[in-house]
């Protein structure tokens, strides 16, 4: 029985030590980590699309029903064919989603091409957009 109560009191105590240390919420931890959508607007989805494709451009134009337009030259940089997979995130001034985003798109890049793709919103509720490249799977 006495050994019951050590036991007892034990658990009790390493219970309230670990408790006693911290109150409250937690503060979120690497917020700039893995980022990138948020500040940029040509982002490449995986190593092999970061080490094949390159944006030698990208044009932003307002159209007359107040849509965003925007064009994108992707560049091949391997002596290689290759295909990628493009989509277009339309976001409102502060950088979030409007929901509008096209489908993935795929793209067949000859040896060292250029390929140009347009992307047009789909309401005048657009201001910002992050062109996202991946590899074709």
């Amino acid at each position: 029985m006495k050994q019951l109560r050590f036991a007892f009191a034990l658990l009790l105590m390493g219970l309230s030590a670990g408790c006693a240390g911290h109150q409250g919420a937690y503060p979120p931890v690497n917020t700039t980590v893995g980022n990138q959508e948020m500040a940029s607007k040509f982002v490449l989805m995986d190593p092999g699309a970061q080490y094949s494709v390159t944006s030698s451009g990208l044009q932003e134009t307002r159209l007359d029903d107040g849509r965003l337009q925007v064009v994108c030259v992707l560049r091949n940089q391997e002596n290689r064919r290759i295909q990628v997979q493009v989509q277009c995130v339309f976001k409102d001034p502060q950088g979030f989603a409007t929901g509008d985003e096209t489908p993935w798109e795929n793209v067949i890049l000859t040896e060292n091409s250029m390929e140009t793709v347009r992307f047009v919103s789909l309401n005048n509720q657009a201001a910002t957009y992050t062109i996202r490249v991946r590899q074709a799977r």
